[in-house]
């Protein structure tokens, strides 16, 4: 096999005209690739075609080896290239060469506001990706932030709509940019975690078109992602891995995605339902698909044997199993068979560089009264939490990663504050487990201390420091920020709630880092005066962490969801609308989202609540000024676009930046709409005393709403208004205009 590979290649790699004419036409890249494509699948027998749509370990699947196309490999995850396992097992391999860069979860890349970050972050991971030899990366996911309870609310990109669209589209173009795939993740309405393969989600049309559909459709009609990942749970009583409506009709239909629906693993249920409703190519491992059965049982799968003896049995033709070949072929050609492929580099100095950069932008100062960050040179640090010293890449399901580094917290602090005396105080006890799926952790966390002997001894030294630094939060364990199970409270884990007030009332220069993917309960705020949320922030997270608290870096990542101050602000939670019902036969969990398009902040300001710290809060160690904004136009027909402009300045001290945030609301309309959306954002870098002009534009698009009678979007005429500031409850500067018939 690898003599007749190099052989085709040898002969793709001839230039002379007599060798170019007897090519066949699938290796002739001279030709159109539709044509290459539909001679390939000419070529290919029964068998061949059939292999191609079925995984053949556990994350690869098979070219076609008599033709020359080469195996297919896919890897979590969207936040670093996971480390490789056996061919028919979980347990890792044991190579050498499969440590890799970690780079922020997907909630702190959403943070920076920075679309630049998000196309740096694709293509970092592509090279990543192409060194280890992986065609298909399992990421990005934008599943929406409904409920801060959600599981894997850490590995997307936040609860609004606009915001998820405009980070994932320049990170696909990245990624693919390197001649590897993107898999978009996992569509749709992918919010639960307990019960993911029971959940039937119940929702409006208008509610899956304008809040859970929006980034998907931007990954395909946009950047074009080569690849979908479809969800376990179901939608219409159909399982979203072969789900008609959404794969079918919305997804290739109607946005003319051309390449290849990639089953969750284990997240096919149906022979037929796979031929008929999208399905294009199945993974998962055991004879069910992901927990169940022989092992090597590949050929068991819904699109393996069942599939071909259902074309010999003459109950389908091969038209279906064309359809999907086409889009395996056509994915072939953008990726193993693409010989214009840049090369792969792992663990470069540019891909901790930009894992550094993206953290440190994401990282959010929340709250920062009497300016006690940046630190002032202290002499005695205390440093307090078992986040500060847990390897934060290890757990937490698939985006569990092997590592060549990671500076945890506690290092980073001592490394920067080398002048200064740093302590350690444990503080609590979360999470004892020593390794994950074969990688082990970088310290031991064996405590057998009680909680009250814990906090005892924080206190104690607390007394004696000049500041205190709690690194606190969740940490991707089970029912923390992990796949396979939700959160299943809001509150703080592991009296963490006790450790705070004690401390607080220890040492007044106290400053919590909250290390997360998801909102937690504050109930103590007003007693701890410097809040950071530090994310998960991969490899580089102590370096990252160290030099915003130090003031090196200037803060100005941006909340991209709404923390509540309790589960009742959240209106999957108000309504009692999380996690479902059962169904009587206890299958399938109902699940209605009842808040419709009222999701994160445009469910506060329906409700008029005051959230504890709002959608694209975050403040910045310096000031900034927004001057008057003017529109170029007070008409606009719908055929047209609108530009509003605003002065801003940085009217403190030190260099940093701004997000300058647009949102638009429909002052009369015939059905309900939020108070305001956001549709429009700008990240901006000013020196001190430095002043720029913003422009923000804006289409038809911006003003429209889903029309679930006519089924397709509406802008009506009449008055909107512009509302443009620093947050979602920061908006100064108003304008009015209309939009004409």
């Amino acid at each position: 096999m690898k003599k007749l590979t190099i052989a085709l290649w040898s002969l793709l790699a001839t230039t002379s005209l007599q060798a170019q004419e007897v090519l066949p036409v699938y290796l002739d890249e001279s030709q159109p690739l539709e044509q290459r494509i539909e001679d390939a699948l000419s070529r290919m027998t029964l068998d061949e075609k059939i292999a191609v749509i079925h995984a053949q370990s556990k994350f690869s699947s098979p070219g076609v080896k008599r033709l020359g196309f080469p195996d297919f490999w896919t890897d979590d995850g969207p936040h670093g290239v996971r480390p490789d396992v056996l061919w028919d097992e979980w347990v890792q391999a044991g190579q050498s060469n499969d440590s890799c860069v970690a780079f922020p979860a997907l909630t702190c890349l959403a943070a920076t506001w920075n679309p630049q970050m998000a196309r740096l972050y694709g293509e970092s991971l592509g090279e990543e990706a192409l060194y280890r030899g992986k065609a298909m990366i399992l990421g990005p996911g934008v599943n929406i932030y409904r409920t801060p309870l959600g599981g894997r609310n850490f590995e997307y990109m936040g609860e609004d709509p606009w915001l998820a669209s405009r980070m994932v589209v320049p990170y696909i173009q990245g990624l693919q940019s390197k001649g590897v795939s993107a898999c978009v993740k996992h569509y749709a309405l992918n919010n639960d975690e307990e019960f993911r393969h029971q959940v039937n989600v119940v929702i409006s049309d208008r509610a899956l078109h304008e809040i859970y559909l929006p980034a998907f459709k931007a990954a395909v009609t946009e950047a074009g992602t080569w690849g979908i990942m479809g969800a376990y749970n179901l939608y219409k009583n159909q399982h979203n891995c072969h789900n008609d409506i959404l794969l079918n009709q919305i997804l290739k239909r109607d946005w003319q995605f051309d390449g290849v629906v990639v089953s969750d693993w284990g997240g096919c249920h149906n022979t037929e339902e796979a031929i008929t409703n999208g399905l294009d190519l199945e993974f998962g491992s055991w004879t069910d698909g992901l927990t169940m059965g022989a092992t090597n049982a590949y050929d068991s799968y819904y699109l393996a044997l069942p599939y071909k003896r259902l074309i010999q049995e003459g109950k389908f033709s091969t038209k279906e199993l064309d359809e999907k070949v086409r889009r395996l072929l056509r994915l072939f050609y953008r990726t193993t068979m693409n010989r214009q492929k840049p090369y792969g580099f792992l663990c470069s100095e540019s891909h901790y560089e930009a894992a550094l950069k993206i953290a440190q932008e994401g990282i959010v100062l929340l709250k920062n009264d009497r300016s006690l960050l940046p630190l002032q040179q202290p002499k005695r640090i205390l440093v307090v939490g078992e986040n500060a010293i847990k390897m934060m890449t290890v757990g937490g399901g698939s985006s569990s990663l092997k590592v060549q580094k990671e500076i945890l917290p506690l290092d980073g602090i001592r490394d920067r504050f080398k002048g200064a005396e740093v302590d350690f105080a444990r503080g609590y006890v979360g999470d004892t487990v020593q390794s994950y799926n074969g990688v082990t952790v970088g310290r031991s966390l064996y405590e057998t201390r009680s909680a009250d002997v814990l906090i005892a001894e924080a206190v104690e030294k607390a007394k004696k420091a000049d500041v205190v630094i709690l690194f606190g939060g969740l940490n991707k364990s089970n029912y923390q920020d992990c796949e396979g199970h939700d959160r299943q409270q809001y509150g703080l884990p592991y009296a963490q709630d006790r450790l705070i007030e004690a401390l607080a009332s220890a040492n007044s220069n106290l400053v919590y880092v909250n290390i997360s993917g998801n909102g937690v309960a504050m109930p103590w705020l007003s007693k701890v005066p410097a809040v950071v949320q530090g994310w998960f922030v991969g490899s580089e997270a102590g370096e990252a962490i160290a030099s915003v608290l130090a003031g090196d870096v200037n803060p100005s990542g941006k909340l991209p969801f709404t923390w509540y101050t309790g589960l009742e602000q959240c209106g999957a939670h108000a309504l009692n609308a999380f996690p479902g019902v059962w169904r009587e036969d206890h299958q399938i969990i109902d699940e209605e989202y009842k808040e419709g398009i009222y999701v994160g902040y445009r469910w506060t300001d329906k409700q008029k609540l005051k959230p504890l710290f709002a959608f694209g809060h975050g403040l910045s160690y310096t000031t900034f000024k927004l001057g008057k904004l003017s529109a170029d136009k007070q008409q606009m027909t719908a055929n047209e676009k609108l530009t509003f402009t605003i002065p801003v300045t940085n009217t403190g001290s030190v260099a940093g930046a701004e997000t300058v945030q647009l949102y638009i609301s429909d002052k009369k309309s015939s059905v309900d709409r939020p108070v305001k959306e956001l549709k429009a954002f700008q990240k901006v870098f000013l020196q001190p005393g430095e002043t720029q002009q913003v422009s923000l534009t804006i289409d038809r698009q911006a003003l429209s709403f889903y029309d679930e009678t006519r089924g397709e979007w509406v802008a009506e005429p009449g008055v909107f208004e512009a509302l443009v500031g620093t947050a979602s409850d920061n908006l100064p500067a108003r304008c009015s205009f209309n939009l004409n018939k």
